[in-house]
């Protein structure tokens, strides 16, 4: 299968499988005798995991890793789900934060609604955020 046919067969690009070579996610694949690439049949699902991964939030050296697992002739799931484990905490302490942050904005939306400009004095940068306020 010709480059252009996987990139068809997977709804990626020529360039996308150009670098996912480039990353070691795909083996080079053979030549014909034009020089083409041609892919085997197996491409098409090596493509579709790999985008699936990017879909689930691994990097490509995990999915490098996975792949390597597997390539090795093991299944790679208990290594996915350490993978998946860690990138749900992480995604987890995120939110815990977006939301910290929205309670804070809500809170200095709340002030500078109540805040009159002419109360600020000369020292002040801007009361709203004022360090008192922001937790700084």
């Amino acid at each position: 299968m010709r480059i252009g046919a996987l990139a068809a067969a997977t709804g990626t690009t020529p360039k996308t499988l150009r670098f996912y070579e480039q990353a070691g996610l795909l083996a080079d694949p053979p030549r014909t005798a034009g020089g083409y690439r041609d892919y085997p049949a197996h491409a098409p699902a090596r493509v579709a995991f790999i985008r699936s991964a990017q879909a689930a939030g691994l990097s490509l050296a995990e999915i490098r890793d996975v792949l390597a697992i597997r390539d090795g002739g093991h299944p790679p799931c208990a290594h996915v789900t350490e993978l998946l484990d860690r990138h749900l905490t992480d995604v987890e302490h995120r939110i815990a934060e977006l939301e910290a942050t929205r309670a804070m904005l809500r809170e200095l939306t709340r002030t500078a609604s109540v805040t009159d400009p002419a109360t600020c004095t000369e020292g002040d940068i801007c009361r709203i955020l004022a360090a008192d306020r922001v937790g700084a």
